[in-house]
């Protein structure tokens, strides 16, 4: 598991919990002093305990692994590229996710054909309180997929293994045909609630409360799907809108990743979530001025932490 944050140790800390041998990788002397010390502390939804695992700083110490969790920002995909390459042998399986769009791009050329590409979308809601320290806020179902759906293929099999140590961690979990649109769908949750909510501040149910927030929400993952649409993508839930809407309430209490970046005034992952959408739909005369908006905002935010005020 290569980035220990909110969605890394929630997998790692279940994971483990559910008595698999997972390793964490870091970048941060200090936050592995902690988890070695303490381990991954998760409370929330399912009650609380803690799960000891290894945090290691020198992926050598670990060497090839079946399975590699990317769970890093979006902006620092090559950066972990680059570090899971002792991890990664000729059949292990590295799965990413992260928010936004290029990272399965970004992976796949970094590791120059060494390993398998799979991604995930998950609707867990998770937050961290501290290092190693992490509130699950939400129930929701994950869904892991290749680039070729293959059944005979040795990615195949062991992504099929992975779905059966998800589900039994817990994770409702099952594997999606076409990796493109599986990262397309999870772009429109995180669409309508990561911009919104760092520029509204609220919590993730909140969004859907409010007329005004809600109307915000639709208008966002509705240029989206129009991009998606002209993309040639095919958007794997029913009824997208109403699925982004579920997630808002079966998270509700999540402060969502990007709202936790602001608050902690860290760089987001605004251009390759929102962003991506304005960069996509210019690409395909689809105009998106509602995303285009809320990338200028929350580019404006944290650009200026240092400026604004306080009281």
């Amino acid at each position: 598991m290569i980035g220990p944050g909110a969605m890394g140790c929630l997998f790692a800390g279940y994971l483990k919990h559910a008595g698999f041998d997972v390793v964490l990788l870091d970048r941060r002397p200090e936050r592995v002093r902690v988890l070695e010390n303490r381990g991954i502390r998760i409370e929330g939804v399912r009650g609380e305990f803690r799960a000891e695992v290894q945090d290691f700083l020198e992926p050598e110490r670990v060497g090839p692994v079946d399975v590699v969790l990317v769970c890093v920002k979006s902006y620092d995909t090559r950066t972990a590229a680059e570090k899971i390459r002792p991890l990664v042998g000729r059949d292990t399986l590295v799965v990413t996710l992260q928010n936004g769009l290029g990272n399965v791009e970004e992976l796949a050329l970094a590791l120059a054909g060494r390993g398998n590409v799979a991604a995930g979308i998950t609707a867990q809601g998770a937050t961290v309180l501290g290092p190693g320290h992490i509130r699950h806020a939400g129930e929701g179902e994950t869904m892991l997929g290749l680039p070729t759906p293959d059944d005979t293929s040795t990615a195949r099999r062991i992504l099929l293994e992975m779905v059966d140590c998800f589900q039994k961690a817990g994770f409702v979990t099952r594997v999606a045909d076409q990796i493109h649109n599986l990262i397309w769908s999870k772009l429109m949750v995180n669409v309508g609630i990561n911009a919104l909510t760092a520029l509204t501040r609220l919590r993730n149910g909140d969004l859907v409360l409010h007329p005004e927030s809600e109307k915000l929400l639709d208008q966002a993952v509705g240029e989206g799907l129009q991009v998606a649409e002209a993309s040639g993508v095919r958007i794997v839930f029913p009824d997208p809108l109403a699925q982004v809407k579920n997630v808002c309430r079966n998270t509700s209490r999540n402060i969502s990743s990007m709202l936790q970046d602001v608050l902690n005034h860290k760089k987001t992952e605004i251009d390759y979530i929102n962003g991506a959408i304005v960069r996509e739909g210019a690409l395909r005369g689809v105009p998106t001025p509602v995303n285009a908006l809320f990338t200028a905002l929350v580019r404006t935010v944290q650009d200026t932490y240092d400026k604004q005020a306080t009281s």
